[in-house]
């Protein structure tokens, strides 16, 4: 087989979904946007969730070893993705900007746009380099409303939304294409 470069674009046409991801260490609260999530076991019900070393959220579950996954509905706006997936939760306190309720664990979980919420804890953890591979065993279950499950490709194809640079998905050639964009 002859070399060839690699196109990570084809890596777009995987499935994800979008959802607040959420943790808490001590009585600090936080979250963010995840769309690397997935159910990996029935038996027991595990998720699997995929998170940047760098992020507040991914200190809090290392603390904790507790999360909580929040679905997110398709009529999410964008105001309200910027702030879990564009801000850090070291200069500002999303969760007083949303609706929200403690769970179980502790962990909050985000009742504003959300269709339903996972409450897991941590039963075990894979270095995948930038990133964390968070195995959880789910202890809580909610549904919060009817809707429709809000998706990666709606997100960009809709909603015009970017990768940001911390997601498991970004593509470095798409930080390019946005500053030739600016500059159109």
């Amino acid at each position: 087989m002859s070399e060839k470069k690699l196109d990570l674009n084809a890596l777009r046409m995987l499935t994800y979904g979008l959802y607040v991801v959420t943790s808490h260490f001590d009585d600090k609260l936080n979250g963010l946007i995840c769309n690397a999530a997935i159910q990996v076991a029935q038996n027991p019900t595990r998720i699997a969730i995929c998170i940047n070393k760098t992020e507040l959220t991914h200190e809090y579950i290392m603390h904790s070893s507790e999360f909580a996954l929040s679905i997110l509905d398709e009529s999410t706006p964008m105001t309200f993705i910027g702030l879990f997936g564009f801000k850090s939760g070291r200069d500002i306190d999303k969760l007083s900007h949303v609706a929200f309720k403690k769970v179980v664990t502790g962990c909050p979980i985000v009742t504003e746009n959300s269709l339903a919420a996972l409450e897991a804890k941590v039963s075990n953890q894979v270095d995948v380099g930038s990133h964390t591979l968070f195995i959880g065993d789910i202890i809580s279950t909610e549904i919060l409303k009817e809707g429709k499950p809000l998706t990666y490709a709606f997100y960009h194809e809709h909603l015009k939304g970017k990768t940001p640079e911390k997601a498991p998905t970004y593509i470095k050639e798409e930080k390019q294409r946005r500053h030739e964009e600016k500059k159109d």
